[in-house]
């Protein structure tokens, strides 16, 4: 049952009404303060009259209609769907919102979280959330279970995975509480499986993504089992089961081109290329990470992506024309972001590195990595990173018989390769 007050609050605050202009002439602007946060509860007739000054409708003979378009709605979300359908249906609900008072009134407004994160909208969503946080005391066990997962959805996307974290397992908790379908709880165990995979807590990593394979595997969804093998994939790359990681990538390079994904074909081809570059295999790295250049429809920073790790194997290789082919190609690629995130920054520090070593710009090279690209990976704690790049920088230097910076630096770049173990 919702609360009379909640829902008031929330019709007054989006008709930005002050607590006098709602009460005025009904009740006192304490009383309606109390009946906001359910400190009392009103008689039928003050209800009336202030879903009156409200346009509210507090008949529910609209009902059976809203439910059904609610859940239409929230699968739209969960799965991928036209975003011009979604803003849609998301106008048409909340047309019947604003006219009437429904008992889904609440969980239409936590899945505006959601809604805002699929389009982009990351100030509306941290607006939203903000909103509700001053009546979520109010939410039943399964709109808290909403409630929760949304907020690690933002925090997720955002880069806050500890917080993230701690979002999910709130949510978690409350399965033993709620009645949800199967597909829903393998998606929240396949966002704990890569935000574990963020932090690299690997077994932990791998035992959440077979449980939501598990789910997926009995619903026949491809494109979820095939992200579910990423995750695997990528898992066990870093516990050197190479093996095994090849088989999970190979099986989401199926399913992916079975669905005709080539945004996860992509991907996958992405992770084969880590993996073949992690096991000093840089031919066929080279070949997976074409694969992804070589599409059109490719989405931009996946080809960012992918032409970075590129110029590092043909370098590797000392293909040294190529590579000067591809830094180039690469320069032009970035002149179609207008700015640059923390994530796409790294590639740009990759490409700049390359481009100085392949010039021979020495000083320009030192540079970039002792002020720039080192400090950046310093501060995003990537490890394996840091440790190539320092091992690149004391190569450098021993090359120029600069023994004590080259030890300096290697040294460096072994005490980051031991944290790897500790992350």
């Amino acid at each position: 049952m919702i609360e009379i007050g909640s829902f008031i609050k929330l019709q007054r605050n989006k008709q930005e009404m002050t607590l006098g202009e709602l009460s005025d002439g009904i009740v006192s602007v304490s009383y309606l303060s109390k009946i906001e946060n359910q400190k009392t509860q009103a008689s039928p007739e003050i209800i009336q009259m202030l879903c009156n000054r409200l346009g509210i409708e507090v008949d529910n003979s609209q009902e059976d209609l809203i439910r059904q378009r609610c859940s239409e709605w929230y699968g739209m979300l969960f799965d991928s769907h036209d975003k011009d359908d979604i803003v849609e249906h998301y106008q048409e609900i909340q047309e019947l919102m604003d006219k009437n008072l429904s008992e889904s009134l609440m969980m239409f407004e936590i899945h505006k979280i959601r809604y805002f994160l699929v389009l982009g909208e990351l100030e509306a969503s941290l607006k939203k959330i903000n909103e509700l946080s001053e009546i979520s005391n109010s939410f039943d066990n399964e709109q808290q279970y909403y409630w929760f997962k949304f907020k690690g959805n933002y925090y997720s996307i955002v880069d806050d995975f500890s917080q993230a974290m701690h979002m999910y397992k709130n949510a978690e908790d409350k399965l033993q509480h709620v009645r949800l379908d199967e597909k829903e709880i393998a998606d929240l165990k396949y966002v704990i499986s890569i935000t574990h995979s963020k932090f690299r807590n690997t077994l932990e990593a791998i035992e959440y993504a077979n449980q939501a394979l598990d789910i997926f595997m009995k619903d026949y969804n491809f494109i979820r089992c095939a992200q579910c093998h990423n995750i695997l994939g990528i898992s066990y790359r870093r516990i050197k089961l190479y093996d095994k990681a090849i088989k999970n990538f190979n099986l989401a390079l199926h399913l992916g081109k079975l669905e005709k994904n080539k945004k996860l074909i992509q991907l996958t081809n992405q992770n084969l290329g880590y993996l073949y570059s992690a096991r000093g295999n840089s031919e066929q790295a080279i070949v997976h990470y074409k694969e992804v250049i070589s599409d059109s429809e490719v989405y931009i920073l996946t080809k960012l992506a992918a032409i970075s790790s590129l110029i590092k194997e043909l370098y590797n290789t000392e293909n040294y024309e190529e590579t000067k082919e591809k830094v180039e190609n690469a320069l032009v690629l970035l002149k179609s972001f207008e700015s640059v995130d923390s994530d796409e920054q790294y590639y740009v520090y990759v490409i700049y590195t390359y481009k100085y070593l392949l010039e021979g710009n020495w000083d320009k090279f030192v540079s970039h990595l002792t002020t720039k690209f080192i400090p950046h990976l310093q501060k995003k704690k990537d490890y394996a990173e840091l440790s190539n790049y320092l091992k690149l920088l004391a190569n450098h230097f021993e090359k120029i018989n600069k023994y004590k910076l080259a030890a300096s630096y290697y040294k460096e770049a072994t005490f980051a390769y031991e944290q790897i173990s500790n992350i």
